[in-house]
């Protein structure tokens, strides 16, 4: 998925535009372009027209395409790390994460876009970063698990894919949560509700680590 183009220089008045709002603006475009039509069906035209700049800044600042779909990844890494700052609740996490389709729509969107169109690791721009990641909440889960917290027979890892699943459900599963709540799955006031929920369930779980 590499651009086989040599990264063009932008024109002599474009390199005289502040350099990091020009990233954040395309950083902010393709967010957008990649949550509305998947990685395959974005389009880097678009995305330039999304964030008025010249198409050629995505080769000279991302170096095509994927690179700029790897930036977003590296932006998410931060996010998260934001989200799970060390000694939060395990159910403070999952409400954070789950109010993120509030706060950043456009992230959670994108994220599961990336999950339907997967096709294998090969093809997957952040699949080892992510992993990585992804490797800690497991981590945590287990620790509990080793401290008595957690009955055996579950599995850590599925348990931590059960919980992200619940925390994306009013992105993937809005016309189910319309069809059985009879609510608009994304107001501002079902959003926080549910992330509450989430929460709640997590924490008589027994998944909070004792402060």
């Amino acid at each position: 998925m590499s651009s086989s183009k040599p990264r063009r220089s932008p024109k002599p008045q474009e390199r005289r535009r502040d350099p990091d709002r020009t990233r954040r603006l395309l950083l902010d475009a393709a967010a957008a372009e990649f949550a509305a039509h998947k990685y395959a069906g974005a389009r880097i035209s678009a995305i330039a027209a999304r964030a008025g700049v010249n198409q050629q800044l995505i080769s000279y600042y991302f170096d095509g395409k994927e690179g700029l779909y790897r930036a977003l990844a590296d932006v998410w890494r931060q996010r998260q790390s934001e989200l799970a700052t060390p000694g939060t609740p395990l159910s403070e996490q999952i409400r954070r994460y789950a109010l993120e389709a509030l706060s950043n729509p456009d992230g959670v969107r994108l994220f599961a876009w990336s999950g339907l169109e997967y096709t294998g690791p090969q093809a997957d721009p952040d699949h080892a970063a992510r992993s990585e990641r992804l490797r800690g909440s497991v981590e945590e889960v287990s620790a509990l698990q080793s401290a008595g917290r957690l009955p055996a027979e579950v599995d850590p890892a599925c348990l931590t894919i059960m919980l992200m699943a619940a925390a994306m459900a009013t992105t993937t599963l809005p016309h189910v949560i319309e069809g059985v709540c009879g609510v608009d799955p994304r107001s501002p006031e079902f959003l926080r509700h549910y992330a509450d929920q989430i929460a709640t369930v997590t924490r008589l779980l027994g998944l909070d680590t004792p402060g």
